[in-house]
């Protein structure tokens, strides 16, 4: 999702948009929950954050929905976001997306450290602070990691995720299903296009996105699909280097899918031949990968169309008018 810059969460750079129905988010499994105190995030640094004084708090700038700040103690340095409109479980599901890509020992992400409720009502998440090299992350290396991590982020519940989560801050549903084309038609584009009709009264798109849906099946013949670890909204603002050069990835709306999903925000991530080259020689490229590509940016222009409004929807229903040809739907 675009416009963000540094840590900030993409939930917390986007503007708002009509409320959307709730869902609900299943925890795989209970994240560290803090107490209830007059200040949460200073005594949890005090106590399990291992700090005896802190020594400044300074803002870093890009959000517009949760507040970020860098807080600087005696046993280094923590990132924070605090929102005052939302409970944990934004956070909660974040936090759950950058513990399980922490886990595959792959590619760089803030460990997530404490996620809870404030006092006065609200939410924040604690996590590791990564101080950010003066340049973006070497290309072939990125494609390299990223791929280590498709490749060890494993699902045997298949594809979806423990918990529901956003994408931008669009609620992006996760429930466990067995069958890829099924889960990434109802999930994924079918929801969108829900979006579209309930927000803009958009039946055009709608109807001809639900042809397209019954009729993809054949775009995945002769392969088979395994649940990889995805990022899942993997731009530009989300793609950063640590001060030695080892790329770091941020604000995830993390699931298990098709690998090939991943690259559905390369229309602004600024991926080049290198990075394909060296993610293709851990993840070899499958049959039909290139028919496949336009299905997977679809929905990332689906969702910027009903996040920030007409101005993409000519690239999604270009996309389905050009699938719907190719299929004879």
């Amino acid at each position: 999702m675009v416009a963000h810059v540094g840590l900030i969460s993409l939930s917390a750079s986007l503007p708002s948009m009509p409320c959307l129905p709730r869902i609900g988010f299943t925890k795989r499994r209970p994240f560290p929950m803090a107490a209830l105190s007059d200040d949460p995030v200073q005594e949890w640094i005090l106590t399990e954050g291992k700090a005896t004084q802190i020594t400044g708090i300074r803002p870093v700038g890009g959000g517009c929905i949760n507040l970020a700040n860098r807080y600087d103690t005696d046993a280094g340095s923590f990132f924070v976001k605090t929102n005052r409109s939302i409970g944990p479980s934004m956070f909660e599901a974040e936090a759950i997306g950058l513990d399980a890509m922490y886990e595959t020992r792959t590619i760089r992400v803030p460990k997530p450290f404490k996620v809870g409720p404030l006092r006065n009502g609200g939410s924040y998440i604690i996590m590791e602070y990564i101080e950010f090299g003066s340049s973006r992350s070497n290309q072939s290396v990125l494609g390299r990691k990223l791929a280590e991590m498709h490749k060890a982020g494993k699902s045997d519940k298949g594809f979806g995720f423990p918990v529901n989560n956003t994408v931008g801050s669009t609620p992006q549903i996760n429930t466990w299903c067995s069958d890829w084309i099924q889960f990434y038609g109802e999930h994924r584009l079918g929801y969108q296009l829900k979006l579209a009709q309930d927000q803009y009264g958009d039946s055009t798109i709608y109807q001809r996105g639900q042809r397209l849906i019954k009729n993809m099946a054949p775009l995945f013949e002769d392969i088979v699909i395994e649940p990889c670890l995805l990022h899942g909204d993997l731009w530009s603002g989300n793609i950063t280097s640590d001060k030695n050069g080892e790329p770091v990835i941020l604000d995830p709306a993390c699931y298990y899918g098709h690998n090939e999903a991943e690259f559905g925000m390369s229309w602004c991530a600024g991926f080049g031949g290198s990075f394909y080259t060296s993610y293709f020689e851990v993840m070899p490229k499958r049959p039909g990968f290139e028919k496949r590509r336009d299905l997977y940016l679809l929905y990332h222009y689906l969702n910027h169309y009903n996040l920030f409004g007409s101005g993409y929807r000519s690239s999604a229903i270009s996309i389905i008018d050009g699938y719907l040809r190719m299929l004879n739907a």
